[in-house]
This record gives structure tokens, C-alpha cells and sequence, in this order.
């Protein structure tokens, strides 16, 4: 029952609006308590985002070779893997930062308007390699394609935070002032004020959004770089009650 129905209830039948329930009429009987009624709520959405400069960069490369035979085909990808993995340790690259991503031996098929035609097999080897002084990122880089020739691939450079906790952290306490803040307003244009939080949700965290650079940025001998910002965004639901 509204505050205004709960009212015009009370003077039909001369009761109280004690905690906007009617009280009965002096002489009523009656045989259970006044029921309570439901405290009002407000729900509300947050978003908070955070950003920072990017620590480190990830580079992804591959090496690739197609030869007549499959031995062949795995043996000339093993050298090219071993001169790439020797190139990004001269270059100060740690072996923990340094992981191979995929590994694969393919059939190559000449095609026809009429059959198709066994030419060779294509071996390949794709490596993650965290660079954490960023200000190596295009010495890295070139190392790579040096050492492999042909064979080298780039496929591109993520850069990245090594910890993002901080700024996850930081996205939360905007997204929950926000949410807060919005409870206030609808408080406010309530008549009421914002009471103790019931329930609150996390809705979408670990958004994350590092940079990524294409490798298609680094033909030619383009290996400038600009990191730009790490962001991390994160939505939240929250319920306050309204005193």
C-alpha cells in the first residue's frame, strides 16, 4: 500500500498511520499484529575505469619452412626456432619470458582445375616472448628477423602491465563511487535518504584491454613503437536501501 492510499485509508476509518500501516480506531478489535511493510530500495548500475602505462610488451613471432619433404620441413624450422630463441637471449630476454605457442607440420598441395598435387610440407614454431624493458621492444624485434631470414614471422606485440591487481583495484573503487553516487541522486529526487547497502555484484570484471600492435606495423623495417595506455574497466550492480 502507498504512503497516500496508506493515509487516506486511515482518516476513512479514523485510524493512526504508524510506520504507514493504519492503526485501528480507538474500541477496534483486532486479534494479529500490523503487518510491516517493506523497506523501499534503490538498484543501481556502476562502471569505473582505470588506465596506465603499459610496463611490458609481448611479442609474438613464428618461424616457418617448406621443403620438398617433411624431414626436411622440420629440420630447417628447428634451425630457424634455434636461431630466433639464441637471438632473444643475446638480447637479455629471460627463458621464463620465452614459451612456444604452437607447433605444426602441414601438406602443401599444388591444385588444379582437376586434382591436386603433393609439392612439400610446411613446418612452423609460434613463440610468446615478454619483453619487460620496453625500451628494447624494436631491438627485439629486428634480432628476431635477422636471425631467422626468411623463415621469420611477426605476428605482432601486445603491450601490457605485469600486475594489473593495481589497476583492476582501481577500476573498482571508480565503478563503485559511481554506482554510489547515482544512489544519492535517486535518494534525493525520492524525498528520501540513502540508507545501509544491501547486495553488491561485480558484473563485468577483468575487462581488460592491452595495446595491440599488428605485425603488418613492423614490415619494411618498421619497428617504432608507441605503448599508449593499459586500460581495465569494471561494472557493478548495487542495491541501497532508501531511509
Amino acid at each position: 500500500m502507498s504512503v497516500t492510499t496508506a493515509l487516506t485509508a486511515a482518516a476513512l476509518t479514523g485510524g493512526l498511520l504508524i510506520g504507514g500501516v493504519a492503526a485501528p480506531a480507538f474500541g477496534a478489535v483486532h486479534t494479529a499484529s500490523a503487518p510491516v511493510a517493506d523497506a523501499a530500495t534503490v538498484s543501481v548500475g556502476g562502471e569505473g575505469r582505470a588506465s596506465a602505462a603499459p610496463d611490458m610488451a609481448v611479442l609474438t613471432a613464428a618461424v616457418e619452412a617448406t621443403k620438398p619433404t617433411a624431414k626436411r620441413a622440420l629440420a630447417a624450422q628447428s634451425a630457424a626456432a634455434e636461431a630466433l630463441l639464441a637471438a632473444v637471449r643475446k638480447q637479455g630476454i629471460a627463458d621464463r619470458d620465452v614459451r612456444t605457442e604452437g607447433l605444426s607440420l602441414n601438406a602443401v598441395y599444388q591444385h588444379t582445375d582437376r586434382s591436386s598435387k603433393l609439392t612439400g610440407y610446411q613446418a612452423g614454431q609460434s613463440f610468446s616472448v615478454k619483453i619487460r624493458d620496453m625500451g628494447r621492444t624494436g631491438a627485439v624485434v629486428e634480432a628476431v628477423t635477422h636471425a631467422a631470414g626468411d623463415a621469420a614471422r611477426i605476428n605482432g606485440v601486445t603491450f601490457d602491465v605485469a600486475d594489473p591487481a593495481a589497476l583492476r583495484a582501481g577500476a573498482r573503487e571508480a565503478a563503485h563511487a559511481d554506482a554510489r553516487a547515482k544512489a544519492e541522486q535517486y535518494a534525493r529526487l525520492s524525498g528520501r535518504r540513502l540508507g545501509r547497502l544491501v547486495s553488491l555484484a561485480e558484473t563485468g570484471s577483468g575487462v581488460h584491454r592491452p595495446l595491440d600492435v599488428p605485425g603488418a606495423a613492423f614490415d619494411e623495417g618498421k619497428v617504432q613503437v608507441a605503448p599508449g595506455e593499459v586500460r581495465q574497466e569494471v561494472t557493478v550492480t548495487a542495491v541501497y536501501e532508501l531511509d
